[in-house]
């Protein structure tokens, strides 16, 4: 297959899994929007004639995987920003979302993916309501998207249905459409399970079922705050127990948050392949606790990255999360060894890839999707230049560099941020339409 466009930059940072450093790199892409070739210039293969070829004069990487948000809530930020989880919850945000409409959610989910582009994030695992304006607004920015419509029971948002047709709804939509659909297959079907708290057993149970049929990932947050569950775990020992006894780990599950998890609770993920969001940035701003990271890694669970909602965090920039997993991890354990640099990037990276159980994103390899981010390195993060220690220029790209630095992002080949503006919206338009939903909801 003919290449199609041929990206040359100093330094490329595939994300393998050892987290090497290419020096006088060239990444390849192919007809079809994947990556061909990743490695030194002095090895590409011969290109066409016709094939693009672009200099870029920082640091090729691939695009960030946001693996837990709820990024329409772009207009509920700032919104009970001094509350704890619950409270926050049921005091202001349900209320809130009760007066959403479908357009709102477009203009959301809109502002928040080109905020990640902006941040060099080009795909991110969402749970929310009304699954068709998420899928709209994520295809008209260009990104890409897990999404995971919500499947939720509580009286605050009864006006949304039952779980029962919440469930239902989206069998169907995957019956029609499949898991994956869209150019390059952008979007991704599955399952939003909220949590053991605001679902039945018999819900849980149900909606693990029609995923394992058909295939698909559910997300679901565990174990976010210490007194959410404490019905749940009085009956069952623990919510990972729950989701185990009802099935529903038997599948493809990508499990939020997961602060308070015991040491039997982590085994089990570990031995059902269960994957894990890691959003140490909403969960210390809520005071529900701080993941036990390096336990997960070292069990060999999957764990990504995520922002969780712009409401609670309170933005969608990844590059903090990288930041804020590395140094938590370290804090926590009282050793400035538990997360490398290096590490911190693969979980934002192939580790976000491998918790929403996808081998075709979050790397620069051959036959991956090309999701590409280019970073300036002309900035103080970088001032002292790239011809430093692979050790001493990744460690510079995770604590220093941040998403200043993202100035051009690739999805499937194809260029949807150019010098940090998105190519195919209007930023100002889409701030615009954000801001008019958010005054709605507001009243």
């Amino acid at each position: 297959m003919s290449t199609a466009l041929r990206l040359h930059a100093p330094i490329a940072v595939p994300c393998d899994a050892t987290g090497s450093v290419i020096r006088d790199a060239v990444v390849d892409v192919d007809e079809q929007g994947r990556v061909s070739y990743c490695g030194p210039r002095e090895g590409a293969p011969p290109r066409a004639q016709e094939t693009e070829v672009r200099d870029c004069g920082g640091i090729l990487l691939p695009g960030l995987i946001n693996a837990h948000a709820h990024s329409p809530m772009t207009l509920l930020r700032g919104m009970g920003g001094d509350l704890p989880l619950l409270r926050w919850l049921r005091e202001v945000i349900w209320p809130a979302e009760a007066r959403l409409r479908p357009g709102d959610i477009r203009a959301g989910m809109e502002l928040g993916a080109v905020e990640m582009l902006r941040a060099g994030v080009t795909t991110s695992a969402e749970m929310y309501f009304s699954g068709e304006s998420v899928v709209e607004a994520v295809l008209a920015v260009g990104s890409r998207v897990v999404l995971a419509p919500a499947v939720i029971s509580t009286p605050d948002l009864e006006g949304m249905g039952s779980w029962q047709g919440m469930v239902d709804d989206i069998s169907k939509w995957i019956d029609a459409d499949g898991t994956r659909f869209g150019p390059a297959e952008r979007v991704e079907l599955g399952y939003g399970a909220h949590s053991a708290y605001t679902l039945p057993p018999e819900a849980l149970r149900f909606i693990g079922e029609s995923a394992q049929r058909r295939g698909a990932l559910v997300q679901v947050h565990v174990a976010e705050a210490a007194d959410e569950d404490r019905e749940q775990r009085e009956k069952f020992g623990s919510v990972p127990a729950l989701l185990d006894e009802v099935g529903m780990l038997d599948g493809r599950v990508l499990a939020a948050h997961c602060v308070h998890l015991s040491d039997a609770d982590i085994a089990l993920f570990a031995r059902k392949g269960t994957g894990i969001a890691h959003c140490p940035g909403s969960n210390a701003k809520l005071a529900s606790g701080t993941a036990r990271l390096v336990d997960m890694l070292a069990a060999g669970i999957p764990v990504g990255l995520g922002t969780d909602g712009p409401s609670s965090n309170d933005d969608l920039d990844l590059w903090e999360e990288v930041q804020l997993a590395g140094m938590l991890a370290r804090l926590s354990t009282g050793d400035a060894t538990a997360l490398s640099a290096r590490s911190a990037l693969l979980a934002a990276t192939r580790g976000g890839a491998a918790a929403l159980g996808r081998d075709d994103i979050g790397a620069l390899e051959p036959g991956r999707w090309a999701d590409i981010v280019h970073l300036d390195v002309d900035n103080p993060a970088f001032a002292t230049g790239l011809d430093t220690p692979d050790e001493q220029l990744l460690s510079n790209l995770v604590w220093a560099a941040g998403s200043r630095s993202v100035r051009d992002v690739w999805v499937a080949g194809t260029e949807v941020l150019h010098d940090r503006e998105p190519t195919r919206v209007d930023r100002r338009a889409v701030q615009a339409a954000a801001r008019t939903a958010s005054q709605h909801i507001r009243g």
